[in-house]
């Protein structure tokens, strides 16, 4: 029997206190940052179509609110646990200090799957959560916005049951709305597109030519489809896409030798990502085991998927060809097998920095929705691009002066942000 992996939860506190050992935090600040500073579980009934009751878990988790406002996601998954939730809420407050933004990192949901609920079930359930936690929420508080599994609808569904309870207009309540009740322009494209900018400013860094490489991709979801749009926009060649098939409840790997068609294979996915596999090999595609992304010859793996995705046991099947891994996900790459693989002189974008451009993205939806001021899509995009490089090349900058990778350069650089906020606000 294999090893079982850590929690994400101790992952993400694993993180924390290096980086608080190289920081030299006192106890105080490291029992602070250590755990949540709220965590909310709770139980949803929701009323089923064929008319009985099913009860759902609930989450919210608030880590942080130092630097501002709580932000992150609310996400479908029939596996979360609150350990879970905490270790993304963590994150998200690093990512959040990492992209220099003035917001704390929240993160919620509930454990069901979409899949197997109807729309108004989906619906009750959304409106449920919302009513356990209206008094813990708010465009002021703690700012939800779209996740694993969520997306526009239901976000409108998590407003108007806020607005209803409060019986006044709160547009800057969630994130994630569709652009014509207050949502932003390139919200969509904009946590994969974040990605492809760090791929950009790392292979400059590298004196490597986009237009010379090629990519693996794990997921084809938004953020896996929009990094490989922006991507071979700029040149490069993805050779590769996996996605979980929820019909045989397994995962497949999508490859093209001469590169990946992102049109033709989106007009054969479903709204989770799933691609239909036997239209794939219509066109051409050969059907590999789930895991084969990652043993591509190519110069570029994106694990866009879930956590945990790269472990030690797997680094061995990884190509020597790839130079560069982009995190799209959360915690896709154990830290064991983070350490085999910088050893091997993999540059590793880690995902505190690579998806960053989501919370980016909802942060100027959030300052949208509060001004009650729509900016054009031209202009989003082209400040997603600054602060995302801005972003690169603070983490880099401070691994090359500290001599740190860059994972525990970004990790450094987070704490040491929040820290400062706290000690600056008297709480420490």
């Amino acid at each position: 029997m294999g090893k079982k992996r850590p929690s994400p939860y101790k992952t993400a506190q694993g993180q924390f206190d290096l980086a608080a050992d190289l920081l030299h935090l006192e106890q105080p600040a490291r029992q602070l940052l250590r755990t949540p500073l709220r965590e909310f579980q709770f139980s949803i009934p929701v009323r089923m179509d064929h008319g009985g009751i099913q009860v759902f878990r609930g989450f919210r988790v608030q880590h942080n609110d130092a630097r501002g406002p709580g932000k992150g996601g609310v996400r479908f998954q029939r596996a979360a646990t609150l350990d879970s939730v905490r270790a993304q809420a963590m994150w998200m407050t690093w990512k959040c200090a990492v992209a220099d933004i003035p917001l704390g990192g929240s993160m919620g949901g509930f454990q069901a799957d979409p899949r197997n609920l109807s729309a108004p079930e989906q619906e009750r359930l959304c409106r449920g959560w919302v009513r356990q936690l209206a008094k813990n929420l708010g465009p002021w508080v703690d700012v939800p916005y779209p996740d694993l599994m969520t997306n526009a609808q239901h976000m409108i569904w998590m407003l108007d049951e806020y607005e209803t309870i409060y019986g006044r207009k709160y547009p800057g309540f969630i994130m994630g709305k569709p652009v014509s009740l207050g949502g932003s322009q390139g919200r969509i494209e904009a946590t994969g597109f974040g990605v492809v900018i760090t791929i950009r400013e790392a292979l400059r860094v590298l004196g490597l030519d986009i237009h010379q490489t090629s990519a693996s991709v794990q997921g084809f979801g938004n953020v896996g489809q929009y990094a490989v749009q922006l991507y071979q926009q700029m040149g490069g060649t993805v050779t590769a896409i996996a996605t979980w098939n929820q019909e045989d409840r397994t995962a497949y790997t999508f490859r093209k030798a001469s590169g990946v068609k992102l049109e033709e294979l989106k007009a054969i996915t479903n709204a989770y990502g799933e691609v239909h596999k036997h239209k794939a090999q219509d066109l051409g595609y050969q059907l590999l085991p789930g895991e084969a992304w990652l043993e591509q010859p190519v110069d570029i793996l994106i694990p866009a998927a879930l956590e945990q995705q790269i472990s030690r046991s797997k680094v061995e099947a990884i190509s020597s060809q790839v130079k560069l891994i982009a995190e799209g996900a959360n915690g896709p790459t154990t830290p064991r097998a983070s350490g085999f693989l910088q050893a091997r002189g993999v540059h590793i974008i880690p995902d505190l920095l690579a998806n960053a451009g989501g919370v980016i993205s909802s942060y100027f939806e959030q300052v949208q929705s509060n001004q009650n001021y729509a900016w054009k899509k031209g202009d989003i995009l082209g400040e997603l691009d600054v602060k995302m490089a801005a972003a690169y090349y603070d983490v880099s900058d401070f691994a090359a002066a500290t001599q740190l990778d860059m994972r525990t350069a970004a990790i450094v650089m987070a704490v040491s942000r929040v820290v400062d906020a706290c000690r600056e606000r008297g709480w420490l």
